[in-house]
């Protein structure tokens, strides 16, 4: 592991210590209220129970914020629902009831148009290739991963990660044949964590969420592909205001500081 990844974890540690409180799993409020003097400081404050679906590789960051966010604003209540931004997509398109939305990917959610407010770019990410610990297979860049011998696993080509993934392979003109492709960015790793694959690509934050169990190859920047996490409100929420607030307040300060410890990008 580099001594950048080192200094991001342990950055991440100690704003998840003084964070994280348990989040109150809730249903659907068909009401919000106004709530004056709110420390949160954000646009329009309000008491809702929010739910709010989010892209796998947000889990242990949103978690963390999440915690944050209602410590901020008494009263207000996040439900979070992960899975990878295609699935999400279509629990959009079929009506789920939700609150906002953030994808990994810009792709995703400009296909959400009809049903989201404006997004905002709230995070980047970048992509690593994930080993076993210790890198026993030697595992030193891209080119490596085209190696018969090696069990190496990808998340399939409509997943973000995964298209992400077949960006730069393609770049380089790099045929991989992966023993399975996983429907978002954790199934990757954990293939990975549990010695059922040599390798995968996976984004440099979920790399760094498992340090005792995998290491991470570190792609050069002129090979790699920036992810953007675009977050936006679901026309269909009944709590507009609330929702509304939250996504603003993940492009503040407090919520960037949290990102950004836990190894994203800026926006």
């Amino acid at each position: 592991m580099s001594s950048a990844f080192t200094r991001r974890r342990a950055a991440a540690a100690l704003v998840t210590a003084a964070l994280l409180v348990p989040l109150a799993a809730c249903g659907g409020n068909d009401d919000s209220e106004k709530v004056t003097g709110s420390p949160s400081g954000s646009a329009s404050a309000t008491k809702a129970n929010l739910t709010v679906l989010a892209a796998s590789s947000l889990t242990d960051v949103f978690t963390t914020a999440g915690a944050a966010y209602e410590k901020e604003n008494p009263g207000t209540k996040l439900t979070f629902s992960f899975a990878g931004s295609q699935e999400l997509a279509a629990q959009v398109e079929q009506g789920a009831p939700a609150d906002a939305l953030v994808t990994a990917d810009t792709k995703t959610m400009d296909g959400l148009k009809a049903d989201t407010g404006t997004p905002t770019i709230i995070a980047k990410n970048r992509l690593v290739i994930a080993t076993g610990e210790g890198n026993p297979d030697k595992i030193e860049n891209l080119k490596d991963l085209a190696d018969p011998d090696l069990k190496v696993v990808l998340a399939a080509p409509e997943v973000p990660v995964g298209r992400y993934s077949k960006q730069v392979l393609d770049a380089q003109k790099i045929n991989v044949k992966p023993v399975s492709e996983e429907p978002n960015v954790r199934a990757v790793l954990s293939k990975v964590e549990l010695g059922e694959a040599d390798a995968g690509i996976v984004y440099e934050t979920d790399a760094e969420r498992a340090p005792d169990k995998v290491d991470a190859v570190e792609i050069p920047d002129a090979q790699n592909a920036i992810a953007a996490y675009p977050a936006a409100t679901l026309k269909s929420s009944k709590n507009a205001d609330a929702a509304a607030a939250f996504v603003a307040w993940l492009s503040g300060p407090e919520a960037q500081k949290i990102l950004q410890a836990a190894g994203f990008q800026q926006p």
